[in-house]
């Protein structure tokens, strides 16, 4: 078989065993994803408005925002604005093959489960970053709204190929990528003085850990399982490199160069590195064990030998890659 039927198989192929895993999945969504009532909320990190002592309380968090550098406020204002993109995401998710057949967000099937419990926890992050950018008087509000309205509009390819195989490979890397963020914005915020923004970091990066080590669980199944058809996703994917969510936030505006000035401060700053990138791809290839797989077929046998080098060969390119002298900040006021 070649070309279309090649695919056409190997996709069928991925189907049935991400098909198997629903039981597993669903299992997932009640021990590891939280109930509504008993998780945290974005107002338990926020003055509360309905206090006499509400606008005091303001005033502080404007004064610890006050402390924090442009830098590190864009980068958060960047990682807000990803977060807030959640609808895209949910309609990605469930345009994957097979998560969804009957087209039912009422279907009991622990993927269709899963995609909206994991994004009903990830609804919280951008609520509550929103929330205290709009408090910390730092953004110009206008302008942030105008970047997530863009992004939704824009929409979001991954390049996932309506595979599940590379859609898991691609949400268990970028979890991990986007806890990085929020655990470096976090220690920024300790450095800056603010206590309060350093433990909202922290707390959005335990989820996005939470959601991470599940994905990694549900990849790790299928390695199990399908080891030849897995190793090939993950080449893929690689080959295609990750792309980040909120690539598109400027495309079709006024600053088309959003993006890769938002992606220049996080490397500047340290929030998300190059080196950051390569020690994912690392992390990923030793946790499902590429290098020790066995049997492989032709394809996949290459597809071994091609991940088993490619962190050392990022690790090379981030070492080269040049910090921008010169960084140009955005949504600020």
């Amino acid at each position: 078989m070649k070309g279309t039927e090649t695919i056409n198989y190997e996709l069928e192929k991925n189907l049935e065993v991400t098909n198997q895993l629903d039981k597993m999945v669903g299992e997932t969504v009640d021990s590891v994803l939280v109930n509504p009532d008993e998780c945290w909320q974005p107002t338990d990190f926020l003055p509360d408005m309905s206090e006499p002592d509400a606008f005091d309380e303001v005033r502080k968090l404007q004064e610890r925002a006050a402390e924090i550098p442009d830098t590190v406020i864009t980068s958060l204002i960047g990682n807000m604005i990803t977060e807030e993109a959640l609808p895209s995401y949910q309609t990605y998710f469930n345009l994957l093959e097979g998560i969804n057949p009957e087209g039912s967000l009422l279907s009991d099937r622990g993927w269709v489960r899963w995609s909206k419990a994991w994004t009903a926890e990830e609804n919280r992050h951008g609520d509550l970053l929103n929330k205290y950018l709009y408090l910390s008087g730092r953004a110009d509000m206008k302008a942030v709204e105008q970047t997530i309205h863009r992004l939704i509009y824009n929409g979001f390819d991954p390049k996932s190929e309506k595979d599940p195989y590379q859609a898991i490979i691609y949400t268990s890397f970028q979890e991990r990528a986007t806890k990085v963020s929020h655990v470096n914005t976090g220690k920024l915020a300790d450095k800056a003085g603010d206590i309060s923004l350093s433990r909202i970091c922290k707390t959005i990066a335990g989820d996005e850990a939470r959601h991470e080590k599940a994905y990694k669980s549900f990849m790790s199944r299928i390695f199990e399982i399908d080891p030849n058809g897995a190793v090939l996703a993950f080449e893929k994917m690689m080959r295609k490199q990750i792309v980040m969510p909120a690539v598109l936030m400027g495309k079709g505006g006024n600053n088309p160069t959003l993006f890769d000035q938002f992606s220049a401060i996080t490397q500047k700053i340290g929030v998300y590195t190059g080196w950051d990138y390569a020690r994912i791809i690392d992390h990923l290839v030793k946790l499902w064990r590429i290098e020790h797989l066995t049997g492989l077929e032709g394809r996949a046998a290459k597809a071994q030998e091609y991940l088993s080098g490619l962190a050392d060969r990022y690790m090379r390119l981030a070492d080269r890659l040049k910090t921008p002298d010169e960084i140009s900040l955005a949504w600020l006021k």
